[in-house]
């Protein structure tokens, strides 16, 4: 499943490029709780169909009457269009109790969107063209008229909207590089193309490789150091070893760590994290601030035994650290572990055999 937004832009472009009307919607401002962030799109074509979101479902069933089933009515505008033309106009939902009951917004939320009604076809396909290429964009829309400016942005940015006009940074899909082709990848690779991230798994062992059945995933037998250079790892990219080989994880690794890459961890025990740590230290000179980005143990601690419970554990801890969501000390999988075992008085279970008092 590739990034919403490219997919929404994409079918909005392919509409307008086959001569049909649509408009494009854009969260602009929320109050309270919203089911969609700030930021968020779809488009709405004159025969109904909807690609994106921007809430739960009623809005866009409310905009799909306005704009596609009421052009009969009174709705419609002097030319019969449901779909009006030219300046872009702004829409709020969810004012009252009753409208947020309505519309399906929690605890009473508003929230507003930015309609732009027939969004240009070349604009939207140098956009995708971008997008596509992995360039990160930025589109500004003036209010006045709806004119739109393409310009290459250095960085991810939120929303900003000003008297004159809105300003929404795109950027490329999220991609995932796995190293290893084994079962727990599989799994892994799975959640993560429903999460929106584009897929890449290297193994160099045919074995591993042989057996692999998940579509939608590139596949390549390099070496995996090779393959991370070659990965060109950015901010919206992520790098994760699974071998539990040594020769295969770790110069994986040291490339990953010289990268932008938002999360580069690999699975094993605390103690071997520690060996890990110890070997790059030693023989490859890294410096205490560059190996503090190596996470691991990865995941998040959900007492998982089985290859796909922690692969849920994985991909959880991966999406919090790409929203920016702090995770606490107790779910984090080797102190949850220790913590459980001294609550059970269960020495046993310790990991790696750490000390109680650890």
């Amino acid at each position: 499943m590739e990034n919403l937004d490219v997919m929404v832009l994409r079918t909005l472009r392919d509409w307008r490029a086959q001569g049909k009307r649509a408009l494009m919607a854009t969260v602009v401002r929320t109050w309270g709780s919203s089911p969609r962030p700030v930021g968020s799109i779809m488009a709405l074509c004159e025969d109904g169909s909807v690609v994106g979101s921007v809430s739960g479902g009623c809005i866009e069933d409310d905009l799909i009457y306005q704009y596609t089933q009421a052009y009969r009515g009174a709705q419609a505008d002097d030319d019969g269009r449901a779909i009006p033309v030219g300046a872009p106009r702004f829409i709020k939902y969810g004012v009252s109790a009753d409208e947020a009951h309505r519309f399906g917004l929690p605890c009473g939320g508003t929230l507003e969107l930015l309609l732009e009604f027939d969004p240009l076809t070349e604009s939207l396909a140098q956009l995708v063209q971008a997008l596509e290429s992995g360039r990160l964009m930025q589109r500004s829309v003036r209010l006045s008229d709806g004119a739109v400016t393409l310009l290459p942005a250095a960085t991810p940015a939120e929303l900003t909207l000003g008297e004159h006009e809105l300003v929404n940074t795109f950027g490329p899909e999220y991609r995932m590089l796995l190293i290893g082709a084994g079962q727990l990848t599989e799994y892994l690779a799975t959640m993560a193309l429903f999460s929106g991230f584009a897929v890449t798994v290297c193994d160099p062992r045919e074995e591993y490789r042989g057996a692999w059945s998940v579509a939608g995933v590139q596949l390549t037998s390099d070496m995996p150091d090779d393959v991370v250079t070659a990965f060109r790892a950015d901010r919206r990219s992520c790098v994760i070893a699974l071998t539990h080989d040594p020769k295969l994880d770790d110069l994986a690794l040291l490339e990953a760590l010289n990268t932008d890459a938002f999360y580069v961890g690999a699975i094993g025990s605390r103690r071997n994290n520690d060996a890990r740590h110890q070997r790059m230290t030693e023989h490859f000179d890294l410096h205490a601030e560059q190996l503090a980005r190596l996470r691991g143990p990865i995941g998040i601690y959900i007492g998982s035994k089985t290859p796909a419970e922690i692969a849920v554990s994985v991909m959880a801890e991966v999406l919090a650290v790409k929203n920016g969501v702090a995770l606490p000390r107790d779910l984090q999988v080797a102190q949850a572990k220790n913590d459980r075992a001294v609550q059970h008085n269960d020495p046993g279970v310790l990991v790696c055999g750490v000390p109680r008092a650890a």
